[in-house]
């Protein structure tokens, strides 16, 4: 149920894998993604509470977002109540006690924490949001919040690997003007795009103090959803938060 977790001075991070939920195939088991497909939403709904008592936190606290492949970031500091969530790629919060959630199924679950400032924010990272630079906007907003950069926590969890993501030439060359950390090859030697890489690559250049990136590829990850390999899948998602209330 729970992949990969990380703590640093009282900032928690963590990310899920496919197992554990109550969702039937295509979307097995433990499908977060409200909005994908046919999923029966009861079963989306138990998949969310689980994995959040899983983490020690109460479900109706997390902030999920309505994700659309963009750069637009939203400063909350509790969730949404009865409103849908909206149509943004990042969360940022000066709110203790509050954890922000990330889905993916090959795209780029980004979770940040400036510990000293207690200032956190997550974000979608695909290919159309790597390149519109959701990864700066989600940091800058939490600069002005009061953190620093040099001081930022970032953990980028799963996601398709470069040696997997498979793009046509014109794709790769028009993401990589954007983004040159992005280009890739696949194994097989034909273009491809590393969106970890191009992440990390911006994240470097605003001076983001500490950042690890997970090594797992959810396209050969027969424990991850992909979208690449299955088409109709569910959603992991990243999640992170703040001692406190």
């Amino acid at each position: 149920m729970i992949g990969q977790t990380y703590t640093t001075d009282g900032a928690h991070f963590a990310f899920t894998d496919r197992w554990g939920g109550v969702s039937a195939a295509p979307y097995a088991e433990l499908n977060l993604g409200g909005a994908v497909g046919a999923d029966d939403p009861a079963a989306v709904a138990a998949n969310r509470e689980r994995a959040a008592r899983s983490l020690g936190v109460e479900p109706a606290r997390v902030v999920w977002m309505h994700q659309v492949h963009g750069r637009d970031v939203a400063v909350v500091d509790g969730p949404w109540g009865d409103a849908p969530p909206p149509a943004v790629d990042a969360v940022v919060t000066r709110a203790r006690g509050v954890p922000l959630a990330a889905r993916g199924a090959d795209c780029v679950p980004l979770l940040l924490a400036d510990p000293a400032a207690g200032v956190a924010g997550a974000a979608h990272a695909g290919r159309p949001g790597m390149v519109a630079g959701v990864a700066e906007a989600a940091v800058e907003a939490m600069a002005g919040l009061g953190a620093d950069p040099a001081r930022i926590v970032a953990h980028l969890g799963p996601a398709v690997c470069g040696r997997c993501y498979e793009v046509p030439e014109a794709l790769r060359e028009e993401a990589a003007a954007e983004v040159p950390a992005a280009r890739a090859t696949t194994s097989w030697g034909t273009p491809a795009l590393d969106i970890r890489a191009g992440v990390v690559g911006q994240l470097d250049a605003l001076g983001v103090g500490m950042i690890t990136v997970s090594d797992v590829c959810t396209l050969e990850s027969a424990d991850h959803f992909s979208y690449r390999r299955e088409g109709a899948t569910g959603r992991h998602a990243g999640y992170v938060w703040l001692d406190g209330e």
